[in-house]
C-alpha cells in the first residue's frame, strides 16, 4: 500500500505572511491534496525573541482566506501533537531525542563558555563576501563521563550538539536539484538543543517532521544549505528521510531578493493594495511552476488537480507586478456584483459623499479596474465637476467644436427640462429620438453632452449612465455651466 502523502506549512509567528512563504503553504497544501492526502499547520515558536503579538492570529486568518485549510494543527489534534512548538518543548518532545542521540554518541552536552566560544571564530570568504563564523572544534566530546554528570548535576548551563564526522561527505536528494553532496567539515557540530531548553530550527524540524508522519517537505532553496545536516540527522536517528521539494528564489522586477522594501512582499500588503485572494492564490503559484498547457488562470480547486511539484522551476521567479494586475483585473470582472460591491464601496466613498446611487458608480468601474484603489480618481466627478477647458468640446472623430457643442446643449437644455423620466431607459429613449428627429449624428450629440455632466474626456459610463446617477437636477445644472463656459469661449 502507498504511503499516504503528508505535507506541513510550519511558520514562526513574526509578522505579515510574506508571499514566499504564501507560496511555500501553497505547494505543500497542493502536493498532499493532489494526492487525497493530508497537509498539517505546526506553529515554529522556538525562536522567542523574534515573535510578535498577533503574528498566530495573521497566519490563521491568511490560511483562511485563501482556502488553504489546515487538516491537521493547534486546533484539530490529528494524534500527533501538540503543534505548537513551545508546547512540545514543555512536553519534554526535544530533550528526549537530542538525549537519544547522546546515548547512541551521535550527540554530546557541550559546556563551553561565551568567551572560549569567541576564541574559535573564523574569518571567511566565500563567493567575495567576508563573514565571521564559529567553527566548533568538538572539545566537549571528549569530556569524560564523570565530569559531566558533575557538571549536570552542579546546573552547568549547556548546549547539546551534533557530532558530525570530520571526514567524508553527505548526500542528500531534492525533487529539482537531483542529489546533492557535501564534504561533512562544512557541516560542523550544530546546536541541537540551546541552553535556554529550547530547540534549534534545524533540530526541531527534524524531530517533529518525523514524529508527524511528515512525506514531504516544501521549503525554499535558501534552506539547500542546511538539508545535509537534516540528513544527519535522520540517518544518526535510523530515520527515512522526506521528500525534499526546495522551490526557487522569488525576486522582484530587479532580480533581487523579494524583500518588504518592495511595498508588496507579504500577503496583506497586496490585500490592502486591492487584490482579491483568489487572483493572489492564482499568481503565487505560478511563481515558478506553470501547467503544460500554460493556462493562466485557475481556481484553487484547478490547481489541486493540475499541480504537478516535479514541474516546479529552479530559475528564480520574477515577482511581475503588471501581470499580477492583469490577473486580478480578470479576477474582479468574475467576482459576483454582491461581493464586488463590498469590496468597492469604501473605494467609492473616498470620492463619492452626496446621497447618489453608489453601487451604480462602483458597476460603472467593474469592468474598468485592476485593483480597488483604481476607482477612486475617476469617479470624483460625481461628487463635484471638475473645472474643464472649454477645448474639450472639440472631436475632430465626432465632428463637433464648440460652436456646434453650444447649438447642441442649447436646443437639448428646454427639452431635458420637460423631460421626467431620467432613468436609464427613459433618458436612452428620449436622447435616441432627439438624434433622429435632429438628424445629427450620435457621437456629436452624445460628446458633448458628457463633457457637459462630467468635465472629463474619458469617464467610467457615457452621457445616460452619468445622467441617471446624477439625477435632473444636477444634470440640468452642469449643462446650463457647459453652456455659460461655451459661450465664454466664443
Amino acid at each position: 500500500m502507498l504511503q499516504r502523502i503528508r505535507t506541513r506549512y510550519a511558520p514562526s509567528p513574526t509578522g505579515r505572511m510574506h508571499v514566499g512563504n504564501l507560496r511555500t503553504a501553497l505547494y505543500a497544501y497542493l502536493i498532499a491534496k493532489h494526492e487525497g492526502g493530508d497537509f498539517l499547520l505546526r506553529i515554529e515558536d522556538t525562536d522567542q525573541e523574534r515573535q510578535v503579538e498577533g503574528a498566530v492570529e495573521i497566519i490563521n486568518r491568511t490560511l483562511e482566506k485563501t482556502g488553504l485549510l489546515w487538516d491537521e494543527g493547534p486546533d484539530k489534534d490529528g494524534g500527533v501533537g501538540p503543534y505548537i512548538q513551545s508546547e512540545r518543548v514543555k512536553a519534554g518532545i526535544y530533550m528526549e531525542y537530542a538525549k537519544k542521540l547522546i546515548e547512541k554518541g551521535e550527540a554530546y552536552y557541550c559546556f563551553c563558555s561565551k568567551e572560549r566560544l569567541e576564541g574559535l571564530r573564523q574569518t571567511l570568504t566565500v563567493d567575495g563576501e567576508t563573514k565571521e563564523i564559529t567553527v566548533y572544534d568538538k572539545h566537549c566530546l571528549h569530556l569524560p563521563k564523570e565530569e559531566i554528570e558533575a557538571n549536570l548535576a552542579a546546573g552547568k548551563p549547556f548546549v547539546i550538539r551534533q557530532n558530525t564526522p570530520n571526514e567524508g561527505t553527505t548526500t542528500f536528494t531534492d525533487v529539482l536539484y537531483g542529489d546533492i553532496t557535501v564534504p561533512n567539515a562544512e557541516l560542523d557540530d550544530m546546536i541541537l538543543l540551546k541552553s535556554d531548553g529550547f530547540p534549534t530550527y534545524n533540530f526541531a524540524n527534524v524531530v517533529d517532521d518525523h514524529l508527524m508522519g511528515i512525506t514531504h517537505v516544501v521549503r525554499g532553496n535558501e534552506y539547500l544549505s542546511s538539508a545535509p545536516k537534516y540528513t544527519r540527522l535522520y540517518h544518526a536517528f535510523g530515520w527515512e528521510e522526506p521528500v525534499y521539494v526546495h522551490c526557487p528564489l522569488i525576486t522582484d522586477e530587479h532580480k533581487k531578493k523579494l524583500s518588504k522594501r518592495s511595498g508588496h512582499s507579504s500577503y496583506e500588503d497586496l490585500v490592502e493594495q486591492g487584490f482579491v485572494d483568489e487572483a493572489i492564490v492564482n499568481y503565487v503559484a505560478l511563481l515558478g511552476w506553470s501547467p503544460e498547457d500554460n493556462e493562466e488562470i485557475f481556481s484553487l480547486e484547478e490547481l489541486i488537480r493540475k499541480f504537478d511539484y516535479h514541474k516546479i522551476n529552479k530559475s528564480p521567479a520574477v515577482f511581475d507586478m503588471t501581470k499580477l494586475r492583469w490577473l486580478n483585473s480578470e479576477y474582479i470582472k468574475r467576482l459576483p456584483d454582491e461581493k464586488y460591491y463590498e469590496r468597492a464601496l469604501p473605494e467609492v466613498r473616498k470620492a463619492v459623499s452626496k446621497p447618489l446611487d453608489l453601487k451604480k458608480i462602483a458597476d460603472l468601474m467593474k469592468t474598468r479596474i485592476e485593483v480597488f484603489p483604481d476607482i477612486t480618481e475617476p469617479i470624483r466627478f460625481f461628487e463635484e465637476l471638475p473645472d474643464y477647458d472649454a477645448a474639450l468640446y472639440t472631436h475632430k472623430k465626432m465632428k463637433t467644436d464648440t460652436a456646434v457643442s453650444l447649438e447642441i446643449l442649447r436646443d437639448l437644455l428646454p427639452r431635458l427640462e420637460q423631460l421626467e423620466d431620467y432613468s436609464l431607459e427613459g433618458l436612452k429613449e428620449y436622447l435616441t429620438a432627439y438624434i433622429t428627429e435632429s438628424g445629427r449624428k450620435t457621437g456629436q450629440v452624445l460628446w458633448p453632452l458628457r463633457i457637459a455632466v462630467s468635465g472629463l474626456a474619458n469617464t467610467p459610463g457615457g452621457a445616460y449612465e452619468i445622467m441617471e446617477i446624477l439625477g435632473k437636477e444636477e444634470s440640468l445644472a452642469r449643462i446650463r455651466k457647459g453652456i455659460e463656459k461655451l459661450e465664454a469661449a466664443l
